[in-house]
């Protein structure tokens, strides 16, 4: 029997095929290819040359193979491309790391994975193929066009790159965008470019997807079928780490005349730009809401809390032109503005205080809210929050720093805050919708290298000791592949420069504040938006990117311009919006907009805010709450912490206090908020009290229908319908008792209804 070769044998006479093959293919061919650091001949190949390319070659790694790679879902999170690989082959996410991906298939493991000599017989061809054993499975056809690249590249010696070969630099769709009818077809190519000026038909290589595939899917080919139901939605083309993407927007099926949209008021370019938007999509906006609603609504809006009895009694018996721009003047200098969007900025901002200290969260807050007294313009607001220096109790701006303590923790919150760009993913891979990479990544996290620090530091969970942040002499950020130092960069355009003798975050803070950052503005008015119209332009309110589209580009456009032209005023934005005819827009749906959720062709129902409705339901009984660590008659808005006990605003998703940060507030409602509001012991005691405004009203002198039009003004800010009257009035009994128990009653079923819950 004979003896088996020796490994280092086996090694050998692999190495001797291979080079006898290339021997052979260097004598039909004077075409170079490299193998084993040798360079021998291949033939010309066509597959994957571009057209028009001034480098004829055959395939290459990053032009070819990543990209098949990519297509075949081998790189996907799922797959070779989670964290640690898949049974020890791992490959980059989404190919966003072309070295580790080459060493990975050509070098790790001694080369087992490709065997030149005979490239069917390659590992990486064999289980793409299913022709041995694959937990992903048939991945390429064996013999089909992928198979064949990724074998002639591999018999060509599997080239990294050449020196003449180009790079991409952008893909683009085709054909132009349109609407398409329910049921409609549509194929799309897309094409990369590339620096030589070549071009190349890449569209079975690009990854498709639809954000809303109820109203139009796309195919692995890139064919797009239209649902049966008007709506809109944006389909992403990705190759090679770039994006594009194509809007569609299929119409109601019956069109509506030019004439009905003309015909519709327009008080400010919110109004114009809102309509050509329902004129393309066939919706027809609903009427406006009434008085009494349009009251409730912009009271909650800029001051969070309900309109008083002789407030509402006075707004709806003037019958004089232009009160609704006159009201919304009149509650945009009242106090209570200040603490009711400054809360809803702490909800952002806001430390978990048992990691930062006591004192250091209230500093914080206080900070922010004498920023909402002051009116201070939110790019200055963005510029001292980024700058922050000094003492986190004297300079309350600077506990940003002592909550993110890293430069990667603090630029993570930045870019989402102020950008509206979500770099987490960058910071470990490229953004799988996005443009942004680990070098995007590092290069906003350097600007925060000098951050420095004096104090005791962080001891959760009882930090109690104050630090001083400051500017450093040095410091640096360190690339996680290459390990090299990473000059300050912005994701894009230009900042200024930085040197030795400044602060890094003031050329970054003047970067993002700048009338030429489109990102800075557009974020910002987006929030606004949404906080008012209960949808945001863009949804997620913090995530612009290409593939996040605006539902109205032109509409958000034209909102950062005027922020910008009102030099980022708050109050003025909010002046802007609130004017608008789309704003007093009943929510009621007609026959043609009951499936818009995105066009603003009616007004979105938000549930109040926990603090809101909390102090809303303290102001209708007349009974107020009393807060640990608070003052007395303190309102719910003016809470500096989350750590503040209550069972109310818990049931109605204030943020978890037990996160750290602890930010994220849920706005939906739960049956655990429904059994709040009909067996809450504190409420049933408010609605009960002596001195609630049940037993005031039951015990006075006014007549059944008085007290029923009183409550019904408290909760609702409108008079009882003649049909509410009647079904109501009768309930009341003669004797003081059920005079009593029955104003208890009707004011405890208001407190339970959708109309009082919701801002409409």
């Amino acid at each position: 029997m004979p003896h088996a070769l020796p490994r280092f044998g086996f090694r050998c006479c692999r190495l001797l095929a291979s080079l006898l093959v290339f021997a052979a293919l260097a004598a039909s061919s004077g075409r170079s290819a490299t193998c084993l650091g040798e360079t021998t001949s291949a033939p010309e190949s066509d597959l994957g040359k571009a057209s028009g390319s001034k480098a004829a070659s055959g395939p290459n790694f990053e032009l070819d193979v990543m990209p098949i790679l990519s297509v075949a879902g081998c790189n996907s999170g799922h797959c070779h491309g989670k964290s640690r690989g898949q049974n020890g082959f791992a490959l980059s996410l989404l190919g966003f790391d072309a070295d580790f991906d080459y060493a990975s298939i050509v070098e790790e493991g001694r080369g087992r994975r490709l065997f030149p000599a005979a490239p069917p017989n390659s590992l990486l061809l064999l289980k793409a193929a299913a022709q041995v054993p694959h937990g992903g499975g048939e991945r390429l056809k064996r013999g089909g066009e992928n198979y064949e690249t990724l074998r002639r590249w591999i018999e060509q010696g599997m080239p990294r790159r050449r020196a003449e070969d180009p790079e991409l630099v952008r893909i683009a769709v085709l054909p132009a965008e349109h609407p398409l009818a329910a049921g409609a077809k549509q194929p799309l190519a897309v094409t990369a470019y590339y620096s030589d000026g070549s071009t190349r038909d890449v569209t079975r290589l690009a990854a498709f997807q639809s954000s809303e595939t109820a109203v139009a899917g796309v195919s692995l080919a890139g064919l797009i079928e239209a649902g049966k139901l008007a709506g809109e939605t944006t389909i992403m083309a990705r190759y090679m780490g770039h994006i594009k993407t194509w809007n569609v927007m299929i119409p109601a099926a019956t069109r509506v005349p030019h004439a009905a949209y003309e015909r519709l008021p327009r008080n400010n370019f919110i109004d114009e730009l809102v309509w050509q938007k329902l004129r393309q999509a066939g919706v027809t906006p609903s009427p406006p809401a009434d008085d009494a609603k349009f009251l409730r609504r912009a009271y909650l809006d800029v001051i969070g809390r309900l309109p008083k009895l002789d407030e509402a009694r006075a707004f709806l018996a003037d019958n004089a032109p232009g009160k609704r721009a006159r009201l919304v003047d009149v509650l945009l200098e009242r106090p209570e503005y200040a603490d009711f969007w400054a809360n809803k900025w702490a909800d952002l901002l806001r430390p978990n205080p048992y990691r930062v200290g006591i004192k250091a969260t209230l500093n914080f807050d206080g900070w922010i809210r004498d920023a909402f007294r002051r009116n201070l313009p939110y790019d200055q607001f963005v510029r001292e929050l980024i700058t922050a220096t000094g003492s986190t109790w004297t300079n309350g701006a600077a506990t940003l720093f002592r909550d993110r303590r890293s430069s990667d923790e603090i630029t993570t919150i930045v870019s989402q805050l102020f950008l509206g760009v979500r770099l987490e993913c960058a910071k470990c891979h490229h953004h799988p919708f996005e443009v942004w990479g680990q070098d995007d990544f590092y290069g906003m996290a350097a600007y925060f290298a000098r951050v420095g620090y004096k104090g005791i530091g962080i001891s959760a969970p009882i930090s109690g000791g104050e630090e001083i942040v400051f500017v450093a002499a040095s410091g640096l950020v360190k690339h996680p592949l290459t390990g090299q130092p990473v000059s300050p960069k912005p994701l894009f355009g230009t900042a200024p420069p930085v040197d030795s003798a400044s602060d890094p975050r003031a050329a970054l803070a003047a970067w993002i504040t700048s009338d030429d950052n489109r990102l800075f503005a557009q974020v910002a008015v987006n929030r606004v938006w949404t906080e008012l119209m209960g949808r945001g332009i863009v949804e997620p309110v913090d995530d612009l990117r290409a593939t996040n589209p605006p539902s109205n580009a032109p509409l958000i456009e034209a909102l950062a311009r005027e922020f910008r032209a009102q030099h980022y005023d708050l109050k003025k934005l909010l002046r802007s919006i609130m004017t608008s005819y789309v704003y007093g827009l009943s929510s009621l749906p007609n026959e043609r907009n009951q499936a818009d959720t995105r066009n603003y062709s009616r007004h979105y129902r938000q549930r109040l805010r926990a603090e809101t409705l909390l102090d809303a339901v303290c102001d209708i009984t007349g009974v107020p709450e009393s807060y640990a660590a608070m003052p007395e008659g303190s309102r719910a808005t003016q809470l500096w912490t989350h750590r503040v006990d209550s069972l109310f605003l818990d049931a109605f998703g204030r943020p978890d206090r037990n996160q750290d940060p602890p930010c994220e507030r849920t706005a939906d409602t739960t049956m655990v908020q429904a059994l709040h509001l009909m067996n809450a012991p504190n409420l049933h005691r408010k609605v009960t009290d002596d001195q609630s405004s049940a037993g005031r009203l039951a015990a006075s002198s006014k007549k059944t229908q008085a007290i029923v039009e009183e409550l019904y003004l408290l909760a609702y800010s409108r008079y009882p319908t003649a049909g509410e009257l009647s079904a109501v009035v009768p309930l009341f009994g003669d004797s003081a008792a059920e005079r009593r128990q029955t104003t208890e009653d009707l004011l405890w079923a208001l407190l339970n209804t959708p109309e009082f819950v919701f801002k409409d």
